[in-house]
């Protein structure tokens, strides 16, 4: 994912279970000095999450990545854990589990 045309915002935590998940109460740049843990989320021109980071001391801790169909829905999530390890997840029409 190229994150040169998207727009990024950092944020305390998310909420939710269901993919994507919604990042939450965002932080200023200012405020990201004083934290050891936030997100770093990557909108694109329709303001929906592509993607985020979660950064714990300076490093990529966990990674999502999505994608969207036409309508909106979600179409793919790649999640890369601490140990590096992809899980790739396919998305119908609906954004039901392929």
């Amino acid at each position: 994912m190229s994150t040169n045309s998207l727009t990024t915002r950092h944020f305390v935590t998310y909420s939710g279970v269901k993919l994507p998940f919604k990042l939450v109460n965002e932080l200023t740049e200012a405020e990201l000095d004083n934290r050891n843990t936030y997100f770093r989320g990557y909108f694109d021109a329709e303001a929906r999450l592509t993607g985020f980071d979660k950064i714990v001391y300076g490093e990529v801790e966990l990674a999502h990545r999505y994608a969207y169909h036409g309508n909106g829905a979600l179409r793919h999530a790649e999640i890369t854990d601490a140990d590096e390890e992809v899980t790739v997840l396919e998305f119908d029409a609906d954004g039901q589990p392929c």
